[in-house]
């Protein structure tokens, strides 16, 4: 545990699966210098941090931290496709036609993302493994270009509808050989959101928690007032600030495609798949930032759409009342749009386009 003295207010940089490295530390106000707690570690392949404000009935920081991780277990232990013991591990290496029970957890996430699936008519799938393996995105490295045969024959494992899924009685089986299940695009936030429903059970009431860019803030900031996010603009270089937010009570997250990529023969690839097409997306969206209540589902959403493109996103968007901020190339600069929900989190002089 680190106790730190608050300093000049400076704001946390959103990065899709980048580590925070730059904590939010703010004055509670007029000279009044106030103590923080920093909790940090590794966690799902990346970082994770929290920052809280304590008062007299916190428990010891050991406590929190014990807390916070026993939270992150529940999805390493359901969710983590590295770990062959997983349950989502063992669903993979199930034959088709045997069904085997999920834990609640598993079955909140799934169900989840199957409403997602529903909303976005496909462009948001969490059986798409298999094409992300193929175009070299996924454990295995990269790999040549796929060719059309490959990728019609990969995208019959693809698929909702290549899943029985019963979650009533928590029942899963895959219909075909070879389907695979990956939560990485919900699963990070959905820790987020058990480890800050943690705190809240421990009283702590102010705090700001991070896992690899997925974000959740309760309360007040150190300042006394709105958490405030800085949202990285997607370029190579790294430190630009395309906009900032005054948010609180929610979860924040960014996807894009601007960091995982490769090039070949003048075309580039991004790692963000198409599971309707089984090709990686072409289109003019760089980076979506969702607020949601729950980190889970601002992570999904971002994730989602990335896949469908600037006008189809934002069009979704305001349908459903999601809050989001999407990054887009106009010939040879980056523009911003966001929906009417995302308007008030715009911290003052902040809406960069």
């Amino acid at each position: 545990m680190t106790t730190l003295v608050a300093k000049a207010p400076r704001p946390v940089v959103l990065r899709p699966a980048i580590v925070l490295v730059v904590l939010l530390l703010g004055l509670m106000g007029c000279g009044e210098t106030s103590k923080v707690v920093e909790l940090q570690g590794s966690i799902y392949g990346t970082g994770w941090s929290l920052v809280y404000l304590p008062d007299e009935s916190a428990p010891a920081s050991q406590v929190v931290e014990a807390e916070v991780l026993a939270a992150f277990d529940v999805v390493d232990i359901s969710m983590n496709t590295y770990d062959p013991l997983a349950l989502i591990s063992e669903f993979n290496a199930l034959p088709p036609e045997k069904a085997m029970e999920v834990d609640w957890d598993f079955t909140y996430v799934l169900s989840e993302a199957v409403k997602i699936t529903q909303l976005t008519e496909g462009a948001y799938d969490v059986t798409v493994a298999p094409l992300v393996e193929l175009w070299g995105f996924g454990p295995g490295g990269p790999t040549n270009i796929p060719t059309e045969a490959a990728i019609a024959i990969t995208r019959e494992a693809v698929g909702l509808n290549r899943l029985d899924w019963r979650p009533n009685i928590r029942s899963l089986s895959k219909r075909v050989k070879g389907v695979s299940l990956e939560f990485s695009s919900i699963a990070k936030g959905y820790g987020v959101d058990l480890a800050a429903d943690a705190l809240d059970e421990l009283g702590i009431k102010n705090f700001m928690l991070e896992v690899g860019g997925e974000l959740q803030l309760r309360g007040h900031s150190p300042r006394g007032d709105a958490w405030r996010i800085a949202v990285e603009r997607p370029e190579q270089g790294r430190g630009n600030f395309q906009t900032a937010v005054n948010v609180s009570n929610v979860g924040v997250a960014t996807s894009g495609d601007y960091r995982n990529y490769f090039e070949h023969e003048g075309q580039r690839y991004s790692h963000i798949i198409d599971p309707r097409t089984g090709y990686p997306v072409q289109h003019d969206l760089v980076s979506v930032t969702v607020i949601h209540p729950s980190t889970a589902l601002a992570d999904a959403w971002a994730t989602a759409l990335c896949v469908l493109g600037t006008e189809k996103a934002l069009e979704l968007s305001e349908r459903l009342g999601l809050a989001v901020y999407l990054v887009h190339r106009e010939v040879d600069s980056l523009k911003a749009v966001w929906s009417t929900k995302f308007a008030p989190f715009l911290a003052s002089n902040a809406a960069s386009g």
